[in-house]
């Protein structure tokens, strides 16, 4: 995302370039806006954790096509780094997971990670203060998955509920069920796109730049404490309507971007979707939550957040973070990951599956397509007939 920035910089100087007679429409693109665009309900829900975030979680209750058919099974999806619940409906009716789930027959709800566009409140902590941002994504998968999961189960009534991740989203899983046991039973089945836990073999330029230093054990958090990196701003939704849109000679600058993030040279972008892209994306996040990845890339471990030795053990009773045991991971699990993701490494996936108990374990399905990447997993071209119908008719079989 280090692009993006520099980008809206540039912008952010005078540019003077004409717009298009449509660049203005990404400037107020919601999840909200973009489900009831197509025709679909929509709710948002706000429930707070156990240390005081106020997140947002989307719902689309049943299928405008169906209209409330009683009681449904609960899908719930978590995105990734640096996004947020647009994720899954930005592709539309047609290629959007959450319409998809939907369509089959599901109460489909959207959650939001505290400190993204839709989390940005806190019940004593302004998001404008340093110390609201002192979070990183172990804090995700303890306290936020937790206080969404049980807010679903309660509004629902069901005992519980198929979970979708991606990226992020199957890194807060783990350390979910690695910390809270009890949470085995909330789970049907899970599904994680281009999981993340090992990540020594990151591909990314972004890390191996940055990881050695960055990824260093960070006792200056406590001195410091983190920070906002790359919220969703005007900027970037005027960003992506000007400069993103298909009649546009720069939309190679957008396209390289995601590129850049997710695995070069993927054929299945859809360049349709970049001004709504980059109108959502990057929904911000805390620096923290850069950080941790980075020292997973620096040290070989899948691991909590390494604060130095002295910090350390004050915090976890030991000098070295304790690691996830995602072998006592038991809820059925099905993974779907490809070679050209940049983030989610085969090798690092092959070791993430040689951990997981192969009881839980159910499926571990790498894609044909040799060029798919990080990015495809959401927006990519033929996303449903290449992934998502796989990965549906898995949910029903579970």
């Amino acid at each position: 995302m280090l692009l993006l920035p520099l980008i809206a910089g540039l912008l952010s100087l005078g540019l003077a370039v004409a717009l298009p007679a449509d660049a203005g429409r990404s400037s107020s693109v919601t999840t909200v806006s973009i489900v009831k665009g197509h025709g679909y309900d929509i709710e948002e829900h706000q429930v707070q954790t156990s240390d005081g975030y106020i997140l947002t979680m989307h719902r689309i209750p049943y299928s405008k096509n169906t209209g409330p058919d009683g009681r449904r099974p609960v899908a719930f999806l978590m995105h990734g780094l640096l996004c947020s619940s647009s994720d899954w409906v930005l592709a539309g009716p047609h290629s959007g997971l959450a319409y998809l789930l939907s369509e089959q027959g599901f109460d489909v709800w959207m959650g939001n990670a505290r400190g993204n566009t839709y989390s940005k409140k806190h019940a004593t902590k302004s998001p404008l203060l340093q110390p609201f941002w002192n979070f990183e994504w172990h804090d995700i998968g303890i306290y936020d998955l937790p206080a969404m999961i049980d807010n679903v189960i309660y509004k629902t009534g069901v005992e519980n509920v198929t979970y979708i991740g991606h990226s992020q989203g199957t890194t807060s899983f783990f350390v979910l069920n690695t910390n809270i046991p009890r949470f085995k039973s909330r789970f049907s089945s899970a599904h994680l796109l281009a999981p993340v836990a090992w990540m020594e073999h990151m591909e990314s330029p972004l890390a191996t730049v940055g990881g050695p230093l960055l990824g260093q054990p960070n006792a200056f958090v406590e001195v410091f404490g983190s920070a906002e990196f790359l919220p969703n701003t005007q900027l970037m939704n005027m960003f992506g309507a000007l400069m993103c849109h298909d009649q546009a000679i720069s939309q190679a600058i957008c396209t390289n971007t995601l590129f850049l993030l997710g695995g070069w040279g993927s054929p299945y972008i859809n360049e349709t979707l970049l001004p709504e892209i980059m109108a959502t994306t990057p929904a911000g996040c805390s620096v923290n939550q850069i950080f941790h990845y980075l020292q997973e890339y620096n040290s070989g471990y899948f691991r909590q957040f390494d604060y130095g030795s002295s910090r350390n053990k004050k915090e976890y009773g030991i000098k070295t973070p304790p690691e996830y045991d995602v072998e006592s991971i038991d809820v059925p699990t099905y993974l779907y990951y490809s070679d050209n993701d940049y983030f989610a490494s085969l090798i690092d996936v092959d070791k993430l599956r040689y951990y997981m108990d192969p009881k839980a374990l159910r499926s571990a399905y790498r894609l044909p397509e040799e060029k798919w990447n990080h990015i495809d997993f959401l927006w990519g071209l033929n996303v449903k007939e290449i992934l998502y119908d796989r990965v549906i008719d898995d949910i029903l079989n579970a």
